[in-house]
């Protein structure tokens, strides 16, 4: 089968985030960038379910150049090669579900894996648009409960669980009230939650080897993709300093400064 997983850089959440002085983005200066981690556990999942069934992984990354330190570092992890479809500038859920949308066409894989949502945004849209942009089945937060499986299984085995003919995938996801089943006819969408493993770290011989593997760079207005953004960000702001701490006399006066100051009861 062939696996489709996608790759998006993003600010590390350990750097110092400060909003420009006009508003319209953050200083760039001293952060540092790395792959979501939702979409690394989902390059995983990609290469356990190639390592038991056979078949390719194929990444994919949209944005400038730099992100194409991202994807080598999903083919040091065992991706067998890679696509970075060049874009200048920010992309909203729906143009990136847009341009998934031509890749998919291109490359046609049994699965796609995106990553539940990325850390910078926190939209939690685009698996959900490309699944609807494409009327394919979608299994949304894929997540293995901790316990049903022994330590050694979890480091090994894959989450999700492929039918013995390869025309069904079942996964398992976390719900308010416990653990839902779902099983789907391939070719389907499936975004991944941070159960569901935990990623290997690359090799030296892996790092060696994804400098060989291919890279393909296209440029994302050759694919025909209406990008025009849905959400528009006018302006970004700090969040407000956090006050001190008071300290009260008793009970009584701890309930009055919640209601009448806080307005909490």
């Amino acid at each position: 089968m062939k696996l489709l997983v996608t790759v998006k850089r993003v600010e590390d959440p350990e750097s110092r985030i400060r909003v420009r002085p006009d508003g319209q983005g953050i200083v760039t200066d001293g952060v540092n960038y790395k792959m979501n981690p939702f979409d690394e556990i989902a390059v995983e999942e990609a290469i356990r379910l190639k390592e038991r069934h056979g078949g390719e992984v194929v990444v994919v990354s949209l944005g400038g150049p730099a992100a194409a330190a991202e994807l080598r570092a999903a083919l040091a992890m065992g991706a067998d090669r890679a696509v970075l479809a060049r874009h200048a500038g920010a992309l909203d859920p729906s143009g990136a579900a847009a341009l998934l949308e031509r890749l998919v066409a291109q490359e046609r894989p049994d699965l796609v894996l995106l990553g539940k949502q990325a850390v910078d945004d926190d939209q939690n849209q685009t698996g959900q648009l490309l699944a609807g942009r494409l009327g394919w089945p979608q299994a949304t937060f894929a997540s293995k409960k901790e316990g049903l499986e022994s330590p050694a299984e979890q480091a090994r085995e894959p989450g999700l669980a492929l039918s013995a003919d390869g025309a069904r995938l079942r996964v398992a996801r976390e719900i308010d009230g416990g653990l839902e089943t779902l099983e789907l006819e391939l070719p389907a969408v499936v975004t991944v939650d941070l159960r569901l493993n935990r990623p290997r770290f690359a090799s030296l011989p892996g790092i060696m080897k994804a400098k060989k593997k291919e890279l393909r760079e296209v440029e994302a207005g050759a694919l025909g993709a209406d990008l025009s953004p849905r959400v528009v960000v006018r302006r970004l702001l700090e969040p407000p300093a956090r006050a001190g701490g008071v300290k009260v006399a008793d009970v009584s006066e701890l309930f009055q400064r919640l209601r009448g100051e806080a307005k909490v009861v």
